[in-house]
């Protein structure tokens, strides 16, 4: 294989340096197999690790990622009504005033498919 120059991302100068390589590779894609297509793959797991690092994005926390999932799903709370048991219930969870129980996690992770690491974070209630 020849030589595939790249380097290891351990500062702002490498992660540009990083970012110019392969930018060139958004606008003519390398065909599947191809030497520059393996580069791609090192050049953006590189980035990645490097973004990762310093750069982490949190997950949302629950009442951010239920409403998240409601707006992309277009659920109502109606919807959320129906998921945990009454709609006071549904309520009092979107307004912060009571925590998820996790059965109620389990469900909204398992029929709405929001990720359970989202849910079971802990964040603040005004209290029950």
């Amino acid at each position: 294989m020849a030589n595939m120059d790249v380097r290891p991302i351990r500062n702002e100068a490498d992660y540009d340096w990083a970012l110019g390589e392969i930018e060139r590779y958004f606008a003519n894609e390398p065909r599947r197999g191809a030497k520059e297509a393996a580069r791609f793959d090192v050049l953006a797991a590189l980035i990645d690790a490097y973004e990762a690092k310093h750069w982490p994005i949190e997950p949302p926390d629950p009442v951010e990622a239920i409403r998240y999932r409601m707006g992309q799903a277009g659920f109502s709370q109606a919807d959320l009504t129906r998921l945990v048991g009454s709609r006071s219930r549904a309520s009092e969870i979107l307004n912060r005033r009571r925590p998820l129980t996790m059965e109620r996690a389990w469900k909204l992770h398992r029929e709405w498919q929001i990720p359970a690491d989202a849910l079971l974070r802990p964040y603040r209630t005004t209290g029950a």
